[in-house]
Order: C-alpha cells, then structure tokens, then sequence
C-alpha cells in the first residue's frame, strides 16, 4: 500500500491560525504549549523549541518520525522541536486514527484536575465532542514518564488533562482537536461556576449526547 501524504502548507496555516488564537483566548501563554500534525504515514510537524503559539510562521515547525527510535535532533537545516515532542510522537503512536495532536495550558481545567475536582461535561457540546476526560499524575515536561503516561491515557480518550501542567487533545483533524480544547477549558469554567453555585453532582444525560 502506497503512503498517504497529507497536505503539510495547509496542516501548518491551520496550526499557525490556532496557536494565534489559543494565546488570545488564555488557553496558553507565550511559549508553553506546543501543536503537531501529521503529513505523512511515517511523518509529523510540531512547533520548535521556545516559539510563541500567536507568533508562529511556517519555519516555525519541526519534522519528526513516527520510528519508534525517533530521538528529537533537529533536522539538518531545520529548528529544533519543542521539548515536549515526546507527547505528540507517543500520542500518534497510541493513535494511528489521530491526525492532529494540541497540547495546550487551559487554566480552569489544570485547576480542577490539579485539586481533584472532576470536570463535568454540562452542556450538549461538552458530551459530543469531549467523551470521558482523563486525568493523569504530574510528571516533568519532556520525559518519557509524561509521554508515555499520557498516550495510555490517550488510548481511550480524546482529551487528557495532566495535573499541574496541561492538556493534550486528538483529533481526525486541526478544527476538531482545537473544538475538543476549546469546550475542555469551557466545561472546566461550568464545573467550576457549578461548584460555586453549590452543585457538586449535576452531569450531562449519558443518554443525551447526540449532536445535530
């Protein structure tokens, strides 16, 4: 079977378009986080090592391999990948479905995995598009612990909040993982806003999440 090829220029502008807009909505800041791709069967891009999500440019990205002894050297002629890249080559590897990896740092979901408090899926949105919401230990950034711990995680799960870090959202494409984000951080704000109105229990219907 021949390899599929993806359309790298158009993955890195969807990226770029998302990096700019995760750091205007608080979903990350500055430098922290990191987004990859996948461009071919046996390939991924990922931002490079300190780049700032709301500034990125198509130079910006990293090409790594799918091979199990991926070791992260830069490429001759290329920027070195983000530290985290562990987190997306053990994601795809964990997924084959996954075309897309985002880490972000949404503030209200670190928060409440960080303290023990579950986030609920209160809202239509939140059901169709998160599923279960795993919750995984800290581990240092870039190590094989953090990578491996949450490309188990991963396995079953869409969405992984790590404690005291991020998340790591998979996606069959850029606009969906970056949707799963963005309604991770808003169910995260309604759990929260449910907790201070005194609700500690309310979830949406298992049997309710079908989506228009």
């Amino acid at each position: 079977m021949s390899e599929q090829l993806r359309d790298r220029d158009r993955l890195v502008e969807e990226l770029i378009e998302v990096g700019r807009d995760a750091v205007g909505r608080g979903l990350v800041l500055a430098s922290a986080g990191n987004l990859s791709a996948r461009i071919s069967d046996r390939e991924f891009v990922v931002t490079a090592s300190g780049t700032w999500l709301d500034r990125l440019t198509a130079a910006d990205f990293a090409v790594l391999s799918l091979d199990a002894s991926e070791s992260g050297d830069a490429a001759l002629g290329g920027p070195r990948p983000s530290s985290e890249w562990k987190l997306h080559h053990r994601a795809y590897l964990a997924r084959p479905d996954a075309e897309c990896v985002l880490h972000l740092h949404p503030r209200t979901a670190v928060v409440l995995a960080s303290v023990g408090t579950p986030i609920r899926r209160l809202t239509l949105d939140h059901a169709y598009y998160l599923g279960e919401i795993a919750v995984v230990p800290f581990y240092h950034n870039g190590t094989d612990e953090l990578a491996d711990t949450a490309a188990v995680a991963l396995r079953d799960h869409n969405c992984v909040v790590m404690q005291h870090h991020g998340c790591s959202v998979v996606a069959d494409t850029v606009q969906m993982a970056y949707r799963r984000a963005l309604n991770l951080e808003d169910a995260a704000q309604a759990t929260a806003l449910a907790v201070q109105l005194g609700d500690t229990t309310t979830a949406f219907p298992e049997d309710g999440a079908t989506h228009a």
